[in-house]
């Protein structure tokens, strides 16, 4: 038997006041207000991070399980796949089940045991359960709103999120463990002075992000780009401004011209296509514009997705002076400001990244390290000078 993991219980008590109060912001009429028993408990939070950690620094044939506990009921609304034999909530059964629901968007369904069972309660087995402990009672690929889960990421590494509702594809990210470390999210970096957009929509707790998270193309993009692993610089310049050329080695190897609007096109056929089919279109071309920043140098589009080049080298704008300190932030509870050369953050990605943004204060850039690090540099008016927002607790 496994010995606790300690950080399980210190963060139970904390993710479990997060979903109840997110459930008390909904009215009381609100169709998608969860009833409270749906709500995973401090102790079952607990249990089904302790299990989830002992399973990912297991190996099966060598192999990192990478898998996704859902806390929620085998209803038909969730088209459910239900194991015959329920599974004990165990790092072996995890370990031995992680192959077959390694694909993104399958998730193991978790649920307490009862002897009696029913149609929306699985049915303890027989010298494997007791009423009222946690089975796996098979898969499913729909998560409904208000269901927590706990994702593997790596050997441990656990990402702790929900969904808010029907109509965002997003998962809300609430903590990520690292071993003994715990990152819970701070849902108030939004409400600082001059945060981006992109940032408040990461956090997912803006209106519009809520409706439909494919139209934040700048998120999909993201997370496109750490998916990819090389590491890449994407900067998002004013659209009808040719300012950003002033800081760019000419001539620009990959230079687009006419800009590339593909995804510009896409966007704006949102309704005109079948849902489906519009949005495996948008995906594609996310996917192919994200993996231009793979090519050695930056991607430059246009806040209105125009691709613009590609593997461009940044350079100090002519008169204007070395950044010399940025603020660091991470949207953390208690994350502390740091004030640091930009070259202490990361290597020359960061350093050309931050100076661009000093030079163009009107534009933001994106910076994906190998190491899956995700740094969004923009220019706060509060601060006087540029601020990197280290934002990878947000895209695991």
């Amino acid at each position: 038997m496994n010995p606790a993991y300690s950080v399980a219980r210190t963060v139970a008590p904390t993710v479990a006041e997060h979903l109840q109060l997110h459930r008390a912001a909904l009215p009381p009429t609100d169709p998608e207000r969860p009833p409270l028993e749906l709500l995973p408990t401090a102790r079952q939070i607990e249990a089904l991070v302790d299990t989830a950690f002992w399973a990912s620094v297991r190996r099966e044939e060598g192999y990192i399980p990478k898998i996704s506990l859902a806390f929620l009921r085998p209803i038909p609304e969730v088209c459910p796949l239900v194991f015959e034999e329920p599974l004990p909530l165990d790092p072996g059964a995890l370990t031995r089940l992680a192959a077959a629901v390694e694909q993104p968007g399958i998730h193991l369904g978790v649920w307490p045991a009862f002897a009696a069972g029913g149609k929306s309660e699985p049915a303890a087995s027989a010298g494997q359960a007791r009423d009222g402990e946690l089975i796996v009672w098979g898969t499913t690929h729909t998560i409904p709103p208000f269901c927590f889960v706990v994702e593997v990421v790596g050997p441990g590494l656990l990402v702790l999120k929900h969904r808010p509702r029907h109509e965002s594809r997003k998962f809300v990210n609430v903590a990520v463990l690292e071993g003994d470390r715990i990152k819970i999210v701070d849902e108030g970096a939004s409400r600082i002075a001059d945060c981006p957009a992109l940032l408040t929509s990461m956090l997912g707790f803006d209106a519009a992000s809520m409706q439909d998270d494919a139209l934040n193309v700048q998120v999909q993009l993201a997370l496109a780009m750490r998916r990819h692993g090389r590491g890449g610089i994407l900067l998002v310049v004013p659209s009808g401004s040719e300012a950003w050329r002033e800081s760019i080695v000419r001539p620009i190897r990959y230079a687009v011209q006419p800009a590339f609007c593909e995804l510009t096109e896409l966007l704006h056929r949102h309704g005109s296509l079948p849902e489906h089919e519009w949005s495996d279109l948008v995906t594609r071309a996310i996917e192919a514009l994200a993996g231009l920043t793979a090519v050695d140098g930056a991607t430059v589009i246009t806040d209105r997705y125009e691709l613009l080049a590609f593997g461009a080298k940044i350079a100090r704008r002519d008169g204007d002076p070395a950044a010399e300190e940025i603020v660091v932030t991470e949207p953390i509870v208690g994350g502390a400001v740091h004030r640091m050369h930009p070259g202490q953050l990361g290597g020359t990605r960061h350093l050309a990244a931050a100076q661009f943004v000093h030079d163009q204060p009107d534009a933001v850039a994106l910076v994906a390290s190998q190491d899956g690090r995700f740094t969004v540099f923009a220019w706060s008016p509060c601060d006087g000078t540029v601020h990197a927002h280290r934002v990878e607790v947000l895209l695991l």
